[in-house]
């Protein structure tokens, strides 16, 4: 796999794995019911930490495509913390805990109750965590092999080496062609060396005073 196949792969994958944690932490994880009364638990409720972490490793991925060198592996370190963070805030999510205590606090009238019945979703915390140990997974193999892949501007950066190489050895060709031709190419083509030349001060067809 090439420098360049490798770096788009990272990024593919990279990408589905923010993705995953930004869909899970959208959603409902819990449904806690005090009766007949039944009060839903949100992820933001339980795992607050897994939206940042996910929109903060889409932004990593975009500064690994601008950056190079020893900034993009720090990036990649950056990446892989939000991972670990990602895997922890679901982890201590899928606690019921968790959910118990945050839906106290949502029903008016529940606060201080403990005997409430809980109903998880457990493929969210699932999602989120599988998704953090992509994270997690990318952050490490950019900070380790993220200087190898090319950057954004390399691709200007050889187009415009190749057209000054091509002008230079275009300007070299004709400097050697009027060499050939046993013409002086220091010579202004406008002031002609030959003094009877058309054109010059003393030349044929210019003025004499009278």
């Amino acid at each position: 796999m090439t420098a360049a196949r490798a770096l788009w792969t990272w990024v593919a994958v990279c990408a589905a794995g923010a993705g995953l944690v930004l869909l899970a932490s959208g959603r409902d994880w819990f449904t806690v019911t005090y009766g007949a009364r039944a009060v839903p638990v949100a992820a933001a409720g339980v795992a607050p930490a897994l939206g940042p972490a996910a929109w903060a490793s889409l932004a990593a991925v975009v500064a690994v495509l601008a950056t190079r060198g020893v900034w993009r592996r720090i990036v990649g370190g950056v990446m892989a913390v939000c991972g670990a963070g990602a895997v922890a805030a679901a982890w201590a999510g899928s606690r019921p805990a968790a959910a118990v205590a945050v839906a106290a606090e949502q029903a008016t009238g529940a606060a201080g109750q403990t005997g409430g019945l809980v109903a998880a979703v457990p493929a969210w915390p699932v999602v989120a965590g599988v998704g953090g140990l992509v994270l997690l997974a990318g952050g490490v193999v950019a900070a380790v092999k993220g200087g190898a892949w090319p950057g954004m501007s390399d691709r200007y950066e050889r187009s415009g080496g190749a057209g000054r190489a091509a002008a230079r050895g275009t300007g070299e060709r004709a400097l050697w062609d009027a060499i050939d031709r046993g013409a002086d190419p220091t010579v202004d083509p406008e002031t002609p060396d030959d003094p009877e030349a058309p054109g010059r001060p003393d030349g044929p067809g210019t003025p004499r005073p009278s």
